[in-house]
């Protein structure tokens, strides 16, 4: 009997050392898969925010004091830009379709923002390789920001227009530049053929559906004294001129 108690108490602290072994190793490998700050390697969660690096135009992730170091605009001495994490779905965003077609974006995707190496308005649209920079001179885009306001408040090089008119959309979105970086790395990821696939569509609803959770609803005359009627009228008159 004293034996077979002893035996179990062995096997018992075996196993023991075994799950305690195990656990310990699976910890490591989390703490090795984890992401970190890439300004002082510190551990960060998922959710985190970004800094532009302007001059490579690529996202780093911070933590949470890295992220309040680089919250003044001054503080990044020109080389970054903390990305913000405002999203608003701009309901009444006045663009139709001659003025889509005039921005002449090869497909129904595109993201535009002020580029302050460029000083000037550009265009990405995604597809199957990665994000694309448009090489027309985007001359409408003067009448799309009188039109709609409330771009006159995005923060440059790291905020964007966000517009979605694949499969009879008409979506405009304010976001961070990441999340227009993070579509387009979702289409080159699932993108197969000519068109795309199901699967790729299916990753596109999902997207949108999720930025619709996040988003505030907004108005293109946010930030700006409601016109008068005279002043709503201007943007009609000018484009039956232009046209």
């Amino acid at each position: 009997m004293a034996m077979g108690a002893t035996g179990n108490t062995v096997a018992s602290s075996r196993l023991g050392r075994l799950a305690r072994r195990t656990a310990s190793a699976a910890q490591a490998q989390a703490e090795a898969t984890q992401e970190r700050c890439d300004l002082c390697d510190q551990p960060i969660p998922s959710q985190h925010r970004h800094l532009l690096d302007l001059s490579a135009r690529e996202l780093k992730c911070v933590c949470q004091p890295c992220r309040i170091l680089f919250d003044s605009g001054a503080a990044g001495g020109g080389h970054y830009r903390l990305v913000p994490d405002r999203r608003l779905r701009i309901e009444d965003f006045e663009l139709d379709d001659p003025g889509w077609s005039a921005l002449r974006i090869p497909v129904d995707m595109a993201f535009l923002f002020h580029s302050t190496a460029e000083d000037r308005a550009v265009a990405f649209y995604p597809g199957a390789m990665g994000a694309t920079e448009s090489l027309l001179k985007l001359r409408s885009w003067e009448a799309i920001e009188a039109a709609n306001p409330v771009l006159r408040g995005m923060e440059p090089d790291v905020e964007a227009l966000l517009i979605n008119r694949a499969r009879g959309a008409r979506e405009h979105w304010l976001v961070p530049i990441e999340d227009c970086y993070a579509l387009a790395g979702l289409i080159r990821t699932h993108w197969k053929g000519l068109t795309g696939g199901k699967e790729v569509w299916e990753e596109i609803g999902r997207f949108f559906e999720e930025l619709g959770g996040r988003a505030s609803l907004a108005s293109r005359h946010d930030g700006t004294e409601e016109p008068n009627a005279s002043t709503a009228a201007t943007p009609g008159a000018e484009r039956s001129g232009d046209g």
